[in-house]
């Protein structure tokens, strides 16, 4: 079907929609409130300029390829400098490949920036399959991160050329990247993420359980214990429903733009660090650019189901050696996700403190006050610049 037939019909879809009472949700307290909601979809239908965004998105040089049967959009700027660095930049959930977008240009043309063209990437940024334009996704039902890291590595080598290039994510993404730097980091000059999660995170019995099925302990400041609830109403639903029931949900999501808006709108607005108003961060055509992506490719239902793959097939080392993740890392942490209890000036010591160090071969780690979980999007200048410190003299 057209893209233009598509939008169309998406707007048929929206003023069509049936609404929900949502008494007494004034304060977003049961979810995303109707008014808001109700008011961004009128924008969509009536406002909202697809053909802007498109001309937005079409400055960058896009392709789409077959690696192994799956279907694979990226976007891609040349490097601007005497030898750029092959760069691939992987996103998150509800990410699309356009959240990127605040960075790709800094890093490819460093010399326009003020910068110096020595530290030039050639950026290559994809969809997720079964993300975005990277869809459809019927004949792989099983893909996760892990088996994304080895696509990523053949499009990088085999199609693309590259003998030895860096990665970069956050999200779902950092666990990709993170698969990279275990799996292949003779081929890798070095990885920069947000996260830093173990690679084994959504393996076990109760992956769907944020908590994992710990108790709040007694003897914790009311302020501490405040913080842990808070961290756990931000994620619980999110990885629950994603890891346990991601088909029913996609029935409604895939039928209902509105719907599908109102979940992933959920998330844009509970993770940022937007300071109560998610336009503080996100523009409604910010929003609108990034959920017309997942709507008119139908890539809810398979983006979503990349939880439940994690867990349903586990994560397995490709080697025993440690750390993990041999690739020399360098991590980004923001102040909006610092753990309960730990400030921005003890974040880095408190991940050193952690059992999820030793995983990593970190060689540059920076903790922000500001941002939230867009990274990239959120402090697209402090990520830049954290990326390419972790880059120089590799």
């Amino acid at each position: 079907m057209p893209f233009c037939v598509v939008i169309k019909f998406v707007l048929s879809r929206l003023k069509s929609t049936r609404w929900p009472l949502d008494a007494g949700n004034d304060d977003w307290f049961y979810g995303v409130n109707r008014n808001y909601l109700e008011g961004l979809v009128d924008y969509w239908i009536h406002e909202f300029d697809w053909r802007k965004a498109e001309k937005a998105i079409n400055v960058y040089e896009h392709y789409k390829v077959d690696i192994e049967g799956v279907s694979v959009h990226f976007m891609r700027k040349p490097g601007v400098g005497p030898d750029p660095t092959p760069l691939i930049l992987s996103h998150g959930w509800p990410w699309t490949f356009w959240h990127w977008s605040k960075v790709i240009d800094q890093l490819a043309d460093p010399g326009a920036f003020g910068g110096d063209p020595a530290e030039a990437f050639d950026v290559i940024v994809p969809s997720l399959p079964g993300f975005g334009f990277s869809t459809p996704l019927p004949d792989n039902p099983d893909m996760n991160f892990w088996k994304i890291a080895d696509l990523w590595h053949t499009l990088m080598t085999d199609i693309l050329g590259y003998t030895k290039y860096a990665a970069g994510g956050c999200d779902v993404g950092a666990l990709v990247t993170g698969q990279l730097g275990h799996k292949y980091p003779d081929e890798l000059y070095a990885i920069h993420i947000g996260s830093a999660l173990k690679l084994n995170f959504f393996n076990g019995e109760r992956a769907w359980d944020f908590a994992g099925g710990r108790p709040i302990p007694g003897n914790i400041p009311e302020d501490i214990r405040k913080g842990i609830l808070n961290l756990d109403r931000r994620f619980a639903s999110h990885l629950a429903v994603h890891v346990l029931d991601p088909a029913t949900l996609a029935f409604g999501l895939s039928d209902s733009p509105a719907g599908m808006l109102a979940w992933i709108l959920e998330r844009w607005a509970r993770w940022s660090d937007n300071k109560g108003n998610v336009e503080n961060v996100f523009s409604k055509d910010d929003i609108l650019t990034h959920a017309t992506i997942y709507w008119v490719n139908n890539a809810i239902e398979t983006s979503i189901r990349v939880y439940a793959n994690a867990n349903r097939y586990p994560w397995t080392p490709a080697h025993d050696r440690w750390p993990v993740i041999e690739a020399p890392t360098g991590i980004s942490f923001v102040g909006y996700e610092n753990p309960p209890g730990i400030t921005t000036e003890n974040r880095v010591q408190n991940f050193l403190d952690s059992d999820r160090a030793p995983w990593y071969n970190h060689v540059n780690i920076t903790a922000h006050a500001e941002g939230g979980h867009f990274i990239p999007w959120e402090i697209p200048d402090k990520w830049t610049e954290d990326l390419r410190r972790t880059f120089r003299g590799r």
